[in-house]
C-alpha cells in the first residue's frame, strides 16, 4: 500500500483488545481503515480509497464487512454540489473495543500507589468507601422482598449486568448458591486481596442479617468461578 504503511497500527495493541471479540478476524487492512476512522469525524469510500492506493470497490468491501461486524457505521455527508449525499463512514460504539485498554493496568498502579504513599490502612479505608457506595447504589436494585433466592437473584442480575455472569438458584435443602462465572476485575484483585473481601461484606450487607454468605469456591485460589452458600441463619 505504499505510504500508507505508515499508518499507525492503533488495533494491534496489548492489553483488553487483544481478547476482544470486536476485533476477532479482522485483517491489517480493516484494522487500518479502523485507525484512520478513529482519526476522523467520518471519511467516505472514495477518500479511503485515494488514501490507501485501493479501489473504491475494495475499500467498500471492507467497510461493509466491518459494518456486519457493527464496527462501522454510514453518515450521510454534506454534498459538496448537486446530486446524491456521498455515504461518510464512521466508527461505531463497539469498535472502541478494538483499540487498546489499559484500565485494568491503571486500576492495579493506583491500588499499588496509595497502598505505597499511605499505607495498607489507608487503602483499606479506600476499599471501605467504596463498599459502603456499592451498598447503597445496589439497594434498589434488590427490592424489598425478604425472600432469600428473591434477593440472590437480584443480586445476580445486577452483578450480570456488571460483567460478573452471575446465577442464583435454590439446592434442595433451601440454601441458596450464588455463582459469578466471571470476574472483570480480575487483575485488580490479584494485586488486592482486599477487594474479595470488600465484595464478601457487600454481598452480606445486601443480603441481610437473617442469612450468612460463606464463599464456597474462589476464582483467585485456582477455581473455575467464585461460588456463595447463601443460609439462613439458625438452618443447619
Amino acid at each position: 500500500m505504499g505510504a500508507t504503511t505508515q499508518q499507525p497500527g492503533t488495533a494491534t495493541g496489548s492489553g483488553d483488545a487483544g481478547g476482544s471479540s470486536a476485533s476477532a478476524d479482522l485483517s491489517e487492512a480493516k484494522r487500518r481503515l479502523l485507525g484512520r476512522l478513529k482519526r476522523t469525524d467520518s471519511a467516505t469510500a472514495p477518500e479511503l480509497a485515494a488514501e490507501f492506493g485501493l479501489t473504491d470497490t475494495a475499500i467498500r468491501q471492507h467497510l461493509e464487512a466491518m459494518e456486519t461486524g457493527g464496527l462501522v457505521e454510514r453518515a450521510t455527508s454534506v454534498p459538496a454540489g448537486r446530486g446524491r449525499p456521498p455515504v461518510a463512514w464512521r466508527l461505531t460504539a463497539l469498535a472502541a473495543e478494538v483499540f487498546p485498554d489499559r484500565h485494568r493496568d491503571l486500576t492495579v498502579d493506583l491500588l499499588d500507589a496509595v497502598r505505597r504513599s499511605l499505607g495498607p490502612e489507608a487503602l483499606d479505608a479506600v476499599l471501605d468507601a467504596r463498599t459502603a457506595a456499592q451498598l447503597a447504589d445496589y439497594q434498589g436494585s434488590l427490592g424489598r422482598s425478604r425472600d432469600v433466592l428473591a434477593r440472590a437473584r437480584a443480586l445476580a442480575s445486577r452483578r450480570t449486568a456488571e460483567g460478573y455472569l452471575a446465577e442464583a438458584d435454590a439446592e434442595p435443602d433451601g440454601t441458596v448458591v450464588l455463582i459469578e462465572h466471571h470476574c472483570p476485575i480480575a487483575d485488580a484483585a490479584r494485586s488486592c486481596a482486599g477487594l474479595c473481601r470488600s465484595e464478601l461484606d457487600l454481598f452480606r450487607g445486601l443480603l441481610g442479617p437473617d442469612v450468612t454468605v460463606e464463599r464456597t469456591s474462589h476464582l483467585l485460589a485456582g477455581d473455575q468461578r467464585c461460588a456463595y452458600r447463601i443460609t439462613r441463619v439458625g438452618r443447619t
